[in-house]
């Protein structure tokens, strides 16, 4: 049997669907996910082992015009992300208005010279016939080698996406060994956990102000010990997050520390902080510090001093 291995980067308008794909592809929760346009913030790995080959898949932020030190950083992990890859992948929510974000999605494509797919999502909420006339226009804006209709959240046309997906990467042993599901350390897992029950237990004003770095990570034989701070803009939403008594920050570091414990199969202590810094999506200091690559060079930078 030919066994074929490549990278797989999925990109499109915020609340396409990429993450809830790339979580349904690998069978674990890789990447947060929220009805909040732009949760993802950083370029992430999924992985899919098969028996004919393995699938990294890359989730993207949605694409977006920057605005601050925080959407540009998000934009440069797109322009990262298809860098080197086998495919690109435009996914499309198809039950949403053709629109100027999609015109930007399609101009990624179009400087991508490789093999590019379109994936129609969310055909589980559109009758069929309004399918045909969706397919025939985003023919005409760009050559795409395949256009698959899928729904990320019923699974239905995901087997035959990957079939397909696997036929276009070369001949390679796997990247990855077979029981890697994801390339993101355990530290930045537990960030993003925190930072997505933040996001869903609150209000409007708070999600996009949320940022999560982990003070200290401490594993032990029978315990893994994290702490974390929550970091917003305002005092009024430090107040949200803390709740009275501190009922909402309990239950989000509860939801956190359940949800972290499955995935990571240990028993965690979590301590949850919330600080205030005022603009911080507007400085790069902070921003750089929540890409996990960067965190991990800073670790391993303290360590050498230290030494």
């Amino acid at each position: 049997m030919v066994f074929r291995s490549g990278f797989i980067a999925i990109i499109g308008r915020p609340n396409a669907g990429k993450s809830t794909l790339v979580n349904a592809l690998v069978g674990k929760k890789v990447a947060i996910v929220s009805t909040r346009p732009q949760t993802t913030r950083n370029r992430i790995q999924g992985i899919v082992n098969r028996d004919d080959g393995q699938i990294v898949l890359i989730d993207t932020p949605g694409l977006h015009r920057p605005a601050n030190a925080l959407s540009r950083q998000m934009m440069d992990e797109v322009q990262q992300a298809v860098q080197g890859i086998d495919v690109l992948s435009l996914i499309v929510d198809s039950t949403a208005e053709f629109g100027a974000g999609d015109r930007e999605a399609l101009e990624w494509v179009r400087r991508f010279t490789g093999t590019k797919f379109l994936l129609l999502n969310k055909i589980d909420r559109i009758a069929k016939a309004h399918l045909l006339p969706l397919i025939d226009r985003y023919r005409r804006e760009a050559e795409f080698r395949e256009i698959f209709p899928i729904s990320a959240l019923t699974g239905d046309g995901l087997e035959e996406l990957m079939n397909s997906w696997t036929s276009y990467l070369p001949e390679s042993p796997p990247y990855f060994p077979p029981d890697q599901f994801t390339d993101q350390p355990e530290r930045f897992l537990a960030a993003e956990f925190i930072r997505e029950k933040a996001i869903v237990s609150t209000r409007e004003e708070v999600p996009h102000s949320v940022a999560v770095l982990v003070d200290n990570f401490e594993e032990t034989e029978r315990l893994l010990r994290i702490r974390a701070t929550i970091y917003v803009e305002k005092e009024g939403q430090k107040g949200i997050l803390i709740g009275k008594g501190g009922s909402m920050l309990k239950k989000i570091g509860s939801d956190a520390r359940h949800e972290l414990e499955a995935i990571l199969g240990m028993k965690i202590f979590l301590e949850l902080y919330v600080k205030v810094q005022p603009n911080w999506r507007q400085r790069s200091g902070l921003v750089r510090q929540l890409d996990w690559r960067r965190q991990l060079e800073a670790i391993a930078s303290h360590e050498e001093d230290e030494e």
